[in-house]
């Protein structure tokens, strides 16, 4: 007998951080965030989770937990996990905008999917490794606390670090990098993310001054507002440094117009922006064939989507850069099981679909 979506439950999670969380767009102490938990016919159980964050996806918890309970998941009661095409398309399709409401169900949907064929969702997904390498962040801060950040970092073994940046002062920010880059010396990768704060002429000013000193920038993300995608060309094209595209891609179309305007040389994929692994996998698709690389990375999200978003970067050949430290900064996660974190290194339980106990 085919397995059908039996029930949809929905628990609302609250971790604290091991420390705040600060970017140019805001500051986090305790992670809220929403897991669901779907359990089919055959009694098998999908998990998903949907991270809320109003100053990026416009979701609020109380608009994704009223999503999911009221408008999409009912819709996908009783219907058969061998038509998971007709699913997702319900999924998307229940309304307009609500990427992270999408994103939990979707999430789950991927998670019981892979379990019905009995491999880890990276092998369903494509199956191009089995284990992956993530940057960790460096919050912005002091320039003493960021040093800490990154020494500490290095010293359990992270090798790529990424350097929030995107100040009101651009010099403020140049005098932060120049002081971590002899901090850690020469063979850290760095990686920045200016989270929208600089305006274009401001971002190439920054980014070529950081290139002359030779601070071996390998990129640099979301230099200016999600909606500048003039902004975005102008930059990509004034400067020598790999520009990526975050903030600004949501959906498919936003992807192709960026393409099109040559407005970035990476993609950046997270679960909650594209409304699940689907649309993200379709985004890759179109990057690849434009001959633009993806990286993988999450809001501040617990082990349950990290762990579906890391399954994703694993399962494509494209998704060259990861940036997956989110669920390593909870003092606990929600859900037992999922990925397995060892330094930098992220490996996968030999389990069906995302591998939760």
């Amino acid at each position: 007998m085919e397995p059908v979506i039996k029930s949809i439950e929905v628990k609302e999670a609250a971790v604290p951080l091991k420390r705040p969380f600060k970017t140019a767009l805001r500051t986090v102490t305790t992670a809220q965030t929403l897991i669901v938990k779907i359990t089919a016919s055959d009694g098998k159980v999908g998990y998903g989770e949907a991270a809320p964050t109003p100053v990026i996806t416009g979701d609020t918890l109380p608009s994704i937990e009223e999503a999911v309970n009221n408008v999409i998941g009912p819709k996908i009661i009783g219907m058969s996990l061998t038509n998971a095409e007709d699913i997702k398309a319900v999924i998307d399709q229940s309304m307009v905008h609500n990427s992270s409401p999408k994103a939990v169900l979707n999430i789950a949907v991927n998670d019981l999917l892979a379990q019905m064929y009995g491999v880890p969702l990276y092998q369903l997904l494509g199956g191009h490794s089995d284990k992956i390498t993530t940057d960790y962040t460096v919050s912005v801060g002091s320039t003493d606390e960021m040093i800490h950040q990154a020494e500490d970092l290095m010293a359990q073994g992270f090798t790529t670090l990424k350097v929030k940046v995107g100040s009101d002062s651009e010099q403020d920010d140049l005098d932060k990098v120049v002081a971590i880059r002899k901090a850690v010396g020469p063979e850290v990768n760095i990686r920045l993310d200016a989270n929208q704060g600089w305006h274009p002429k401001q971002a190439v000013a920054a980014i070529n001054r950081m290139r002359d000193l030779n601070l071996g920038i390998q990129l640099v993300e979301q230099p200016v507002k999600a909606v500048d995608f003039d902004g975005m060309a102008y930059v990509t094209a004034n400067t020598t440094t790999m520009i990526m595209a975050d903030e600004s891609i949501f959906s498919v179309a936003d992807a192709a117009r960026m393409i099109e305007m040559n407005g970035c040389d990476i993609i950046n994929l997270k679960l909650m922006k594209a409304g699940g692994i689907d649309n993200a996998l379709k985004i890759n698709t179109l990057a690849e064939t434009a001959g633009i690389p993806c990286m993988v990375g999450s809001m501040i999200e617990s082990s349950v989507s990290v762990t579906a978003a890391a399954h994703l970067a694993a399962a494509k050949r494209n998704i060259k850069y990861v940036d997956l430290d989110a669920s390593m900064m909870f003092t606990s996660n929600p859900v037992a099981g999922g990925i397995i974190n060892n330094r930098n290194e992220i490996t996968f339980p030999k389990l069906p679909g995302l591998g939760f106990e």
